[in-house]
């Protein structure tokens, strides 16, 4: 009994690990940031307005100061006004004459002075942050234009502390709202990146994973969802890529259970074939012109088998043996192929062999026969199929030389190669156009020519025939590295 080995399980991530978690982290991290962005121009403008504020409340109170009889206010009275508008001293500017309306009693140093009428934002920023990072008592000075135009200029002083606390509490107010809100963006684009993007990747991910544990299995390919985003893209593809990967293994698969059941009859079958090469030898000997004729090629056969499967398979658990190359004649090696296929075809089915005598090729003679003999089979079971049973059936070999390089044709003038089986005629079980055919013929060819480092080309088919190429390049000989001398001998 076999064991399997079992594929290892991996666990889905926890929600702060995955894609889930880290979309939510991440969505509420730029949400705040985005709240911080908007705090820093509304804490200065906060303060501005305070402090604006305050500066309206100083005017009225040094016009009521004015307007009392002969601009005398009593201490207690001066004092409340102040303690009203929240400032301790008020001096306004007519024209050139400064003039000094209110003051609160006790001596006040100013701290620091800000103008008001020509704030810059960064300066504002600046100045908002400085004053919540203060920790002492300050007395502040702010000069600004008088908002009921009173004068020309107003100049107020007045304490810090009540501005730093209405900044910590806006600031507070702020925060609150700004957590709430990124709750709220956070959990809406949260839940839209689920839906459209988190799900799906999770669906990709599972099936990906059970894709894995059973490769050939092609009920576990992912089906795509109709989706025309990216994520469909990448169903389609994915799709695509393991029905192609399905199939490649399951095409791999029979051809490990070929290799493996012909391993098993190739010695049986090596001694019934050896068994007849007995008897054609006895054949050999007979006087009958037709035997004499024949036997030879038969045993000639029976030879090529024999080795072939001595080897065991060739397109199966062993590799092809490297082409022993030799320069021979193509023109006698095709007659060779002719004459082995011309008993297999019908008296209909006429083969031309129009090589060159002269044509000279650079290959090995077993496996080139092989990819012939493959061909002109091909090409007489195309024509052995045609309906019309009274038309001539012509198969052509022909070859031409180009510098290192000799081109081979196979031509018919059979019905053409089927649409649905073009596309993968050199693949193993994908190329058998006829009922009984495995598809083998081709690959193997395509495989023999590959290693002479030529290659088989479909160069045309339809309905009036089909062309096949075998291109074979010489082998490239090892050039010497020296150099030969270049001067002249003297006459």
């Amino acid at each position: 009994m076999t064991g399997t080995t079992e594929t290892p399980r991996r666990d889905s991530p926890g929600l702060l690990r995955g894609l889930s978690g880290k979309v939510l982290a991440l969505t509420i991290l730029f949400v705040m940031l985005g709240e911080v962005l908007i705090f820093l121009p509304s804490i200065a403008n906060f303060r501005i307005q305070w402090l604006k504020g305050r500066v309206a409340q100083a005017e009225i109170a040094a016009l009521a100061a004015e307007a009392a009889p002969d601009r005398i206010l009593s201490s207690d009275l001066r004092t409340e006004i102040l303690k009203g508008a929240g400032v301790l001293v008020v001096s306004l500017t007519r024209g050139n004459k400064r003039q000094l309306i209110l003051r609160s009693e006790g001596d006040h140093m100013i701290d620091a002075s800000y103008d008001l009428r020509s704030t810059r934002w960064l300066d504002a920023i600046t100045d908002a942050f400085g004053t919540m990072l203060q920790t002492g008592p300050r007395v502040i000075g702010v000069i600004d234009y008088p908002p009921n135009m009173s004068g020309d200029i107003i100049e107020v002083a007045l304490l810090e502390e009540p501005l730093r606390k209405a900044m910590y509490g806006y600031g507070i107010n702020i925060l609150i709202l700004s957590v709430i809100l990124s709750v709220i963006v956070a959990s809406m684009v949260f839940a839209a990146l689920n839906i459209v993007l988190v799900r799906p990747m999770k669906r990709l991910t599972r099936n990906m994973l059970s894709f894995r544990q059973n490769p050939e299995d092609l009920s576990r390919v992912i089906v795509p969802s109709g989706r025309h985003d990216e994520i469909g893209l990448a169903e389609r593809e994915l799709h695509d890529l393991q029905a192609e990967l399905a199939s490649m293994l399951q095409q791999k698969s029979r051809l490990a259970a070929l290799g493996l059941a012909v391993s098993k009859v190739s010695h049986d079958l090596r001694n019934m074939l050896s068994s007849a090469h007995l008897i054609s030898d006895r054949l050999s000997m007979a006087e009958d012109p037709t035997v004499k004729r024949f036997a030879p090629k038969l045993i000639s056969s029976l030879d090529r088998a024999i080795e072939f499967l001595s080897q065991t398979l060739k397109f199966g658990r062993a590799q092809e043996p490297p082409p022993a190359r030799e320069r021979l004649k193509l023109r006698e090696l095709a007659d060779e192929v002719i004459d082995s296929a011309v008993v297999q075809a019908s008296s209909r089915v006429v083969l031309f062999n129009q090589v060159p005598a002269d044509t000279l090729i650079d290959a090995d003679r077993e496996q080139l026969n092989r990819v012939l003999t493959n061909l002109l089979r091909n090409a007489i079971q195309a024509l052995e199929g045609l309906e019309d049973n009274t038309s001539e059936g012509h198969v052509t070999v022909r070859s031409w030389r180009e510098g290192s390089v000799v081109t081979v044709e196979i031509k018919d003038n059979g019905p053409g190669i089927p649409e649905r089986v073009r596309p993968r005629l050199f693949e193993a079980f994908q190329s058998a156009a006829k009922s009984g055919g495995v598809g083998l013929g081709l690959a193997i060819a395509s495989e023999l020519i590959r290693s002479h480092g030529g290659e088989i080309r479909l160069h045309s088919t339809g309905p009036g025939g089909t062309v096949f190429h075998v291109v074979v390049p010489d082998v490239v000989a090892e050039l010497r590295s020296g150099r030969r001398g270049e001067r002249q001998r003297a006459g």
